[in-house]
């Protein structure tokens, strides 16, 4: 069964995937949603790829050096064995600032014997549109593309060039490497050149990686999921993203097929806020930068998303050359949903500015910033709080009064009150006060339905939701309180499908879904935790734990029936509500570790 099973390497401005039999599946350069060069994942005939091929004796294993984003693939049969050691150089430049060129590297470390390997170098440019040509130049391997665009890519290596092109063996003896560039080099790579590349990227992921905490359990999952969070931030801009990919599929061979390459408010902010929980105040003040900058007029209202150069037009088109993964059409670029209305965004912001205010106040220019935002959020909250909208989960047809989106709006006033005190602000706070406490009252008056014992998905619905479960993180209601104890095993008796959750089962805009939307299953193990169930939680949290793919990563949903990963990959919003989860069941660990221990 295919799980995706796929590792991720990044350097904050674009990100690759490599198979766990060492081909290199999609990539997109120079940044996160530029064309593709290599898209094998959305059609494995003409997508185009760049394959490691060897002979069936070999057993081919992978994983990540530890508190690292650098991938190793190992190929042994016994006397023969090599690694290839995938990453995308990132590291701090000695007159400030990060190196992240727009490359990919794989390094060949021989290990043993005398391998043999063939590589099918196979890039196809711009989303494999047009034809893609491969010219052997004197120092690299040049890729051209003018069928629609003109596009270039660059393949530098000290393997035999010829050989390379045409796919025929090469024999390892000594390490060697291959550098794909967007850009033609000034200076000719070597191995010395890239080994240090691999180094010093080395370096700064186990310092970027000791800044976490380590917890009594599941540190190593925190760990991961932190690195994979990172590897999907933008270091450009501060935007985050929902995933590297487009089009992985909810269903396979259905239409739920997305673009997720862009930065939405809601999961950025919830990586951010996780983020800072974890101790990396640069992501933080980067994503809070990125908003600052998205609202430069005080009425002006947020979108739900933005492209991760603060594009405001996501324009939505599909690419009907592609045949999709595994065969679910369409493929898509560019997402519709930037015009929808959810009310939810102000909250989720606001709770980051809040959290920021309290831990990671810096200078009075910034605090007068965040003040104008938070005051702008009030007005625009205290305008539309009353309004239906498409709610979290992007319905594309009826707008509703959905109970997530109220309680949200109640979030972004209650900790907009937070800000106002912090700030001395208290001209604004009595009037804020009312508005909270009318917020508050509506959503106890409409939300809770008798029938249910349960707070439902909108207004007036007996259906029931995943999201009303963050009512109790969000500091809505009680983990104590009888009706938010009962929404929980109302939610578990009627959405839970052998420990997976449904985000809702009401029909929507195209069905029914056959699989689990992960963060759900993550937020109710969470809210078994709260009320108490500590037990029938941690037991459903290893379960969910064990659907991971070979490197502990996931993606956006899980298939009810055969728990393949389905979705975009690797989800950011699945990943975050890991660490989540696991730091509930954690407390910090006094053991010391040295780096060693770790190797």
């Amino acid at each position: 069964m295919n799980n995706l099973d796929y590792g991720i390497i990044g350097n904050c401005r674009s990100a690759a995937l490599i198979s766990k039999y060492g081909s290199l599946d999609w990539c997109c350069l120079p940044e996160f949603d530029s064309s593709s060069v290599f898209a094998k994942l959305l059609d494995s005939k003409i997508g185009g790829s760049f394959e490691i091929l060897v002979s069936d004796d070999y057993h081919i294993d992978q994983y990540y050096l530890p508190g690292t984003s650098i991938l190793v693939t190992s190929f042994s049969n016994g006397t023969d064995a090599f690694e290839v050691r995938d990453f995308m150089p990132r590291y701090k430049k000695d007159r400030g600032g990060y190196h992240s060129p727009p490359e990919v590297v794989r390094y060949f470390k021989l290990v043993s014997g005398s391998p043999v390997f063939r590589v099918k170098y196979d890039p196809k440019l711009e989303y494999a549109i047009g034809r893609t040509k491969s010219y052997q130049k004197s120092n690299f391997i040049a890729s051209l593309t003018y069928d629609e665009r003109f596009d270039t890519l660059f393949l530098y290596t000290n393997f035999n060039k010829k050989k390379v092109l045409e796919g025929t063996e090469i024999k390892l003896n000594r390490n060697g490497y291959f550098l794909i560039t967007y850009h033609e080099k000034i200076f000719e790579p070597s191995v010395r050149s890239v080994y240090l590349e691999l180094e010093r990227t080395k370096v700064y992921w186990l310092n970027w990686i000791e800044r976490i905490p380590l917890y009594d359990q599941y540190s190593d999952w925190i760990e991961r999921s932190a690195i994979t969070l990172k590897l999907l931030s933008y270091q450009k801009s501060g935007a985050v993203l929902a995933a590297a990919t487009t089009s992985l599929p909810e269903t396979i061979g259905e239409v739920r097929n997305w673009d997720y390459r862009f930065c939405w408010i809601r999961d950025a902010s919830m990586v951010i806020k996780v983020s800072s929980e974890l101790g990396h105040k640069n992501m933080v003040k980067r994503f809070l930068r990125f908003i600052i900058d998205l609202m430069p007029d005080k009425d002006e209202k947020l979108q739900i998303m933005y492209g991760i150069n603060r594009e405001k037009e996501l324009t939505e088109r599909t690419l009907d050359h592609l045949s999709g993964y595994e065969g679910s059409k369409p493929v898509r670029i560019g997402n519709a949903a930037f015009e929808q209305r959810q009310n939810d965004i102000y909250g989720i912001l606001m709770d980051v500015i809040h959290q920021q205010l309290m831990h990671f106040r810096t200078d009075i220019e910034h605090d007068e910033e965040l003040w104008s935002i938070t005051k702008g959020i009030v007005w625009v909250v205290n305008k539309h709080w009353m309004e239906p909208d498409k709610g979290i989960w992007e319905f594309r047809t009826e707008e509703r009064h959905f109970t997530f989106s109220k309680v949200l709006c109640w979030v972004a006033i209650e900790r907009a009150l937070q800000v106002a005190m912090l700030l001395k602000k208290d001209s604004k706070i009595q009037k804020w006060e009312i508005l909270e406490q009318r917020i508050r009252n509506d959503i106890y008056a409409n939300a809770w339905n008798e029938k249910k014992q349960a707070f439902t998905q909108s207004y007036g619905s007996e259906d029931l939701d995943a999201s009303v479960l963050l009512m109790e993180p969000y500091g809505f209601i009680d983990a104590k309180d009888p009706r938010y104890i009962s929404t929980v095993k109302a939610i578990g008796k009627e959405l839970s499908n052998d420990g997976l959750l449904y985000r809702y089962k009401n029909k929507d805009d195209f069905g029914l879904p056959s699989s689990s939307f992960t963060i759900c299953t993550f937020w109710y193990i969470n809210s078994l935790f709260k009320i108490g169930e500590h037990e029938h939680a941690q037991k459903l949290f290893n379960q969910l734990l064990s659907y991971s793919n070979h490197l502990g990563l996931f993606s956006e949903d899980i298939d009810f029936k055969t728990k393949r990963l389905l979705g975009n990959f690797p989800q950011a919003y699945s990943h975050l509500a890991l660490i989540e989860t696991a730091m509930n069941f954690s407390s910090l660990t006094k053991d010391e570790q040295t780096l060693e221990d770790l190797q």
